[in-house]
């Protein structure tokens, strides 16, 4: 099969770090003459200045797109330094597709502005750009990646992009050359396409230069000195810029301009392959441009190039390459535009998927083969934004997408330098994702693992296994692993569920209800019934005190600042009262305060509060204890009685009230106990010394053992809080969101006589009303429940989405939270939310469905009968 194809495949030569122009593929797509209006480079190795605002470290297409937005807007005073010539690196290389799909859900907004801005671009530069538009289609060949593309349309219809699930009639008239034996349906983007990486990246510095940026090359930065005030210097050959702020956009040099500061950015170089057939007749004989396929169970896309085909495979974990030489020893001096040798043989049972899928490809000759540097970051994400620990230091790093990504990017990067908040919110983004627990180990095997997983079938509540578990894996951890399943949380092992006799253990993912469900629904009643017990340590911690400290923190905050020996639920806003973060704030002794967030949210919070310190002069000390602390959750109507036993301390309700925080011991370990519980039962959380953990763990399972005490993970707790109304950061709040919308208003002090962080913003928003709001949604479902992000209708129309859902183990029906104009808000409201391609009928209901304990116990003093 395919002899011509492999007798190509063999004769074609594979030099190592083969220099060349520009690969056939990489420079003139069909024909379209990119590159030649203005296309060659005059290097300028000049500084010109040596003050400039923003410095930009990498001429790729991100950070010329980057120059390019941020010149645009009308900062003055920006320099991009590139150390060969702009597009060296990744750039130059690329297969240049462009999609508007993203199982995401804010980064089809950063793919959407890019399509937008490209098409465009050559109007407004004069500079062509190669921009074809055939569409895509991403091929199911299988019935789970039927219910894939289902669950991915749930999530398309509040979205402006176009985007279609197509029968296989439809994919063969789009893609006449298809295998029709192996199509069941398809996902088809018919804004899609690819362009010429070379020249969109001339035709942004084209612009960029055009609204005043300067692009300087062949300029190599040699090292980056911060100064007191915040300001680098940027030493070059050339001379020193003294700089407000500087961006790394270096592509797979980035590790290095990191390490001129002390920082081990987790990236790592990947050799991805693509193959450019010869002219095949049947190409050249169509009257339209093919729309790009990715086969995703063979794992490649395939687009037209001219009258040929270009095909680029995703090879296994097993068989695809790192270049981990370089994060070792650094990448060669002069490295820019060289390609590494093929290796033919690792994509073989590609091809062969490509021959399969594509007929007219085993009679096809090849005229090229490329096999060059990407960069990846652990999860296959870019790192974007501002970098916790160093002042003004930005990154936009780790593209292994960087085509579609460049022009989105360097738009929301440009919009946050300017107005000192994210346009919208992209946490998943954030390269404080990663911490010191992200060692080069973890970073090689989690590269290799999401290169290989590339078009694996994207499931909710995904778990990824390679470089697991790290260093900072939790106490428990070794005492928990054969009992339950494990979640991944920022380094740490965080029990998901637990595992019974007769239960089918393990991971098993699924777009409907799978084995955990039931599991979970035992933990859940453990909670309601009797006394759980969960492991909490992922959460952030910071200890904040000095002087200065209830000021900063009513200046953070926009709740009040809690009182010595209590605890509250506060929010952080952005300056246009957007809702940056959520944490729980105690005031331990005066002055000195323990801060509390999510596993996810902890350098993003820390970056923010230590920026603000810096801005406002604060007096204050603020230390991030997340490491040292273990956190042990206790809940459940005989949580007291069972935490009673190990203590002195008087526990009761009079004693210890809701949302107090006392220092105490519990069976001779010290910790600081919080009288509050996400599950909205009554329980605590206890604070103490990680080495501590497992002693105390089993001391608190021993001292329940009357009570029935078991363990409980978080997906019983996020059915919990479900039930009992309880927002989460991430979800119901973030950058997206302000709090009168989420329904925080009780949180929200905008009396109080501190100007907190988007106080004024939030009074105007209040005063013209608001249109939008969170509503609490139960469901007629079958077998599957809304996860979060799904498309909500009325009247045939989508008229907002769900944020996060679970099933209600109480009402044995599914509940989910969700955005929909004020109008449609009220209790009684009938909707319809879709799960899989299938509208389920909705109801608006009053919240919460199940009390919370202390309201119940309020509830009861007063003589009335509250609902559980």
């Amino acid at each position: 099969m395919g002899t011509l194809l492999r007798a190509a495949l063999r004769r074609l030569p594979t030099p190592r770090r083969h220099r060349c122009p520009l690969p056939a593929a990489a420079s003139r797509p069909l024909g379209s003459g990119a590159g030649a209006q203005g296309g060659k480079e005059n290097p300028s190795p000049s500084l010109r200045k040596d003050r400039a605002d923003t410095v930009i470290i990498g001429g790729g297409c991100v950070g010329v797109s980057l120059a390019y937005h941020l010149a645009k807007a009308g900062l003055k005073d920006v320099i991009l330094l590139e150390k060969s010539e702009l597009t060296a690196g990744s750039t130059w290389h690329a297969a240049g597709l462009t999609t508007y799909f993203h199982p995401g859900i804010n980064l089809k907004k950063i793919h959407a502005y890019s399509i937008k801005l490209y098409e465009k671009l050559e109007e407004e530069t004069g500079q062509a750009v190669g921009f074809h538009q055939p569409g895509s289609i991403r091929i199911a060949s299988t019935p789970t990646r039927v219910d894939e593309f289902k669950y991915q349309m749930t999530r398309a219809g509040w979205h402006p992009t176009e985007q279609y699930l197509i029968t296989p009639e439809k994919v063969q008239e789009l893609f006449p050359l298809l295998n029709m034996d192996m199509v069941l349906a398809g996902l088809y983007n018919p804004g899609d396409g690819h362009i010429d990486p070379y020249s969109l990246t001339m035709a942004l510095a084209a612009g960029a230069r055009k609204h005043g940026a300067q692009l300087n090359y062949p300029v190599q930065v040699t090292n980056l000195n911060p100064r007191s005030d915040g300001t680098w210097e940027v030493e070059t050959p050339l001379g020193v810029i003294q700089a407000k702020r500087i961006v790394n956009t270096a592509g797979f040099w980035a590790r290095e301009i990191g390490k001129m500061i002390g920082l081990q950015h987790p990236l790592i170089p990947v050799h991805h392959q693509y193959v450019v057939t010869a002219t095949i007749p049947e190409v050249k004989a169509l009257k339209r441009e093919l729309p790009v396929i990715r086969d995703l169970e063979g794992s490649y896309y395939l687009r037209q190039e001219r009258d040929g085909l270009l095909f680029g495979p995703y090879e296994s974990e097993k068989k695809m390459k790192l270049q981990d030489s370089w994060v070792t020893n650094g990448v060669p001096p002069g490295f820019g535009k060289e390609l590494f040798e093929s290796d033919l043989d690792r994509i073989m049972e590609h091809i062969e998927a490509a021959m399969e899928m594509v007929p007219v490809l085993k009679q096809a000759d090849i005229i090229n083969t490329i096999a060059g540097p990407i960069t990846y970051s652990p999860d296959i994400l870019p790192m974007v934004g501002p970098h916790q620990g160093v002042r003004n230091y930005w990154v936009a790093i780790g593209f292994g997408y960087g085509i579609i990504h460049a022009g989105g990017i360097g738009k929301y990067l440009s919009d946050w330098i300017l107005e000192g908040e994210p346009p919208f919110d992209l946490i998943e983004l954030d390269p404080n994702r990663y911490g010191k627990w992200t060692t080069t180990e973890y970073t090689a095997a989690k590269a290799r693992e999401s290169y290989g997983f590339n078009n694996i079938v994207g499931y909710p509540k995904e778990e990824r296994f390679a470089g697991r578990p790290t260093e900072r894996a939790g106490a428990l951890y070794d005492l928990l692993k054969s009992k339950c399943s494990m979640g991944f949380h920022a380094g740490w092992e965080q029990p998901h569920w637990f595992y019974k006799p007769g239960d089918e253990t393990g991971y098993k993912p699924s777009f409907r209800r799978t084995n955990w469900f039931d599991p979970v629904g035992r933990e859940y009643k453990q909670v309601m019934e009797k006394v759980g017990v969960i492991d909490l340590s992922p959460f952030g911690k910071f200890k904040v005190k000095g002087t200065d400290s209830v000021k900063l923190l009513d200046h953070l905050f926009a709740n009040v600042v809690p009182k010595v020996g209590t605890t509250n639920i506060s929010h952080m806003l952005t300056p246009k009262g957007k809702v940056y973060a959520e944490l729980t704030v105690s005031q331990l002794y005066p002055g000195e305060f323990m801060l509390i967030t999510g596993s996810g949210s902890e350098l993003h919070d820390l970056r923010w509060i230590e920026e603000e310190i810096v801005r406002g002069g604060y007096k204050v000390e603020i230390e991030n204890v997340t490491d040292e602390m273990g956190v042990l959750g206790v809940a459940g109507p005989y949580a007291r009685q069972v935490l009673q036993k190990l203590t002195a301390e008087d526990l009761s309700d009079v004693s210890f009230k809701f949302l107090q925080s006392k220092h105490l011991k519990l069976s001779d370990i010290a910790v600081t106990a919080i009288r509050i519980s996400y599950t909205g039962e009554l329980g605590w959380e206890l604070y103490h010394r990680k080495e501590d953990s497992v002693a105390l763990y089993s001391a608190i399972m021993e001292a329940g053992q009357k009570e029935g005490i078991d363990n409980f993970g978080t997906y019983a707790l996020n059915a919990l809080r479900l039930e009992k109304g309880f927002r989460a950061w991430g979800a119901e709040m973030n950058c997206d969101t302000n709090p009168l919308e989420a329904g925080l208003e009780y949180f929200v002090k905008l009396n109080k006589p501190a100007d907190f962080i988007g106080k004024q913003t939030l009074k105007k928003i209040k005063e013209k009303g608001l249109k939008r709001r969170l509503v609490y949604l139960t469901l007629e479902t079958d077998d599957v429940d809304p996860e979060g992000n799904e498309s909500v209708w009325h009247n045939g129309k989508v008229i907002g989405n769900t944020t996060s859902g679970s099933f209600s183990y109480s009402a044995q029906r599914s509940l989910a939270f969700a955005y929909v104009p004020t109008e449609l808000g009220k209790v009684g409201q009938k909707l319809e939310v879709e799960l899989l391609g299938k509208n389920y009928s909705a109801t608006v209901i009053q919240e919460p469905l199940v009390l919370t304990e202390p309201t119940r116990m309020r509830l009861q003093r007063k003589g009335e009968s509250p609902k559980i």
